[in-house]
């Protein structure tokens, strides 16, 4: 009966949001990303300063709640992109930015480069 008892209990505590959260751990975030991260939540809420918006219209706009904001203007790390991809479009059509990201993947070129096979010999006439 105890058996029982225990996956009951286990299966509330871990199922009780529908299973969806289970095997979700928190991200390990590098000192340096988490600097980068507030960075960009200080140049997201300059941008929004600039344009001379409450934060309450800015949230209003992408969907968020002000908390959601505020924690985007800090950094937070545990933020979904989304809710970042929806300030910045809130920004007049930021969004587009994040297209600039690893656009130009340098060091993942090379690295592609030093994998590419190489013919032993040059091809015969008639082959491309």
């Amino acid at each position: 009966m105890l058996d029982n008892y225990a996956i009951i209990v286990y299966y509330i505590i871990h199922y009780k949001n529908g299973g969806d959260d289970v095997s979700k751990k928190p991200a390990i975030i590098m000192p340096k990303t988490r600097e980068i991260l507030e960075q960009m939540g200080e140049q997201m809420k300059l941008a929004r300063l600039r344009r001379k918006l409450s934060s309450q219209l800015v949230a209003e706009r992408a969907g968020i709640s002000r908390q959601t904001l505020n924690a985007i203007e800090n950094g937070s790390s545990t933020v979904s992109i989304g809710s970042y991809a929806a300030v910045l479009h809130a920004l007049n059509n930021l969004d587009t930015d994040l297209l600039l990201i690893a656009k130009d993947d340098e060091f993942g070129r090379k690295l592609q480069d030093l994998d590419l096979p190489t013919r032993k010999r040059a091809p015969k006439k008639g082959d491309s």
